[in-house]
């Protein structure tokens, strides 16, 4: 069977971090979601998305295919319900699909003429950006029973103190010494070559991924997750980091969400909590306006390429776009559009030809080089997001 994961009606609700990929690329707990889909599938996956994505993200369409609403996270009832979908079958959750079946001859889709299948149990979808961390102890906890199942850990150095030492992980090439690790709380999970160094404190649950980093004497508290070749220092609190992005010095992330390749100063700090303990109202790309989260903590969500200066201080739920970059004192806006140079003091563009030039330098770095494919969909992000550059 072909399985292809599509977009569906939460990609607007995800932006800045679906501008950049599809939803099945986000990243939450352990895993993207793409990858869970594909580890318990036992098969890849392709992707319905966007137009400008699609050279990135191709769909390969074969005679008998299943699709997949990439915002729902797959559990194993999940799995066998979608193994077994024959043709006119679709799996709903409410009103909303999960999965269908459709064949390469079938002009559309109609869901009156399907049969639909209930899903009963209970299952996490990611509908708003705020789901990637406010759910992130639930994914961590179903990633780490999923990618752990039947093996067994790395050793872990007698220097390192643990509590619940059953709960915590560590692949093949990690480094870990003189630190202390508390699973009562959450699993902590320490992916391939990945680096503890002395003096951290984390309480669970944690997810760090291939090569990534934990500086000197940092505090981490769950459920946190640094994506591949991220580097972590100061506090951290319940926040995401995609992969690639650093946040390397002291000062507090918290209720955060980083996409890919983006910097946080030293000394930088968000707030997680309004003064007066009120909700958090978030930039809606939908409304172009801001929209309330039912959350009382709610930090930074930046979107890819994005990077702020030293002593940067983020407003509670500030929302930054691709590629902005921010410095100077004072609290910038709380939504800060795509392609933005400046901060509190006032804004201007900031111009591809710039953007391009830091992007190369930054994942040449890493061993990446920025191509053609990757300039096309900055060059048509900064196209699309023009509309909210009105200083």
């Amino acid at each position: 069977m072909n399985y292809i994961l599509f977009d569906g009606d939460v990609r607007t609700a995800l932006l800045p971090f679906t501008y950049t990929r599809p939803v099945a690329d986000i990243r939450v707990g352990i895993l993207t979601i793409r990858e869970k889909w594909e580890k318990y599938l036992g098969l890849t996956t392709t992707t319905v998305t966007e137009e400008y994505l699609e050279e990135k993200y191709p769909m390969v369409e074969m005679e008998e295919n299943v699709l997949l609403n990439a915002s729902f996270l797959p559990t194993k009832p999940l799995i066998e319900m979608v193994k077994n979908l024959q043709e006119n079958q679709a799996i709903f959750k409410g009103e909303d699909v999960i999965a269908f079946f459709t064949s390469d001859n079938q002009e559309e889709v109609d869901f009156s003429s399907y049969e639909h299948i209930e899903f009963e149990d209970d299952i996490i979808q990611i509908k708003n950006t705020w789901d990637i961390f406010s759910l992130n102890d639930k994914a961590i906890r179903a990633d780490f029973d999923l990618i752990t199942e039947g093996r067994k850990s790395q050793p872990i150095p007698e220097t390192v103190n643990c509590i619940n030492r059953e709960d915590i992980f560590v692949e093949k090439g990690a480094k870990l010494t003189f630190a202390t690790l508390n699973a009562s709380t959450g699993p902590i999970y320490i992916g391939k070559n990945a680096e503890i160094m002395e003096g951290v404190v984390v309480r669970g649950a944690l997810a760090m991924c291939e090569y990534s980093v934990l500086k000197l004497g940092a505090k981490i508290y769950g459920a946190t997750t640094l994506g591949p070749h991220s580097k972590v220092g100061g506090e951290v609190n319940n926040s995401v980091l995609f992969g690639y992005s650093n946040k390397g010095h002291d000062g507090f992330l918290g209720n955060s969400v980083l996409g890919e390749w983006c910097n946080i100063g030293a000394d930088s700090n968000n707030s997680n909590l309004k003064n007066n303990y009120a909700e958090v109202r978030l930039w809606n790309y939908e409304t172009g306006g801001f929209a309330k989260t039912g959350l009382q903590f709610c930090g930074l969500m930046m979107g890819d390429h994005s990077k702020c200066g030293i002593n940067t201080m983020f407003n509670t739920g500030t929302v930054v776009g691709v590629s902005a970059n921010i410095f100077g004192s004072g609290f910038p806006r709380n939504f800060v559009p795509s392609f933005s140079w400046g901060g509190a003091s006032g804004f201007t563009e900031y111009k591809t030809n710039k953007v391009f030039e830091v992007a190369e330098v930054v994942m040449e770095r890493r061993g990446i080089v920025f191509d053609d494919q990757e300039k096309q969909i900055l060059e048509h992000i900064f196209e699309e997001t023009k509309q909210y550059r009105n200083y």
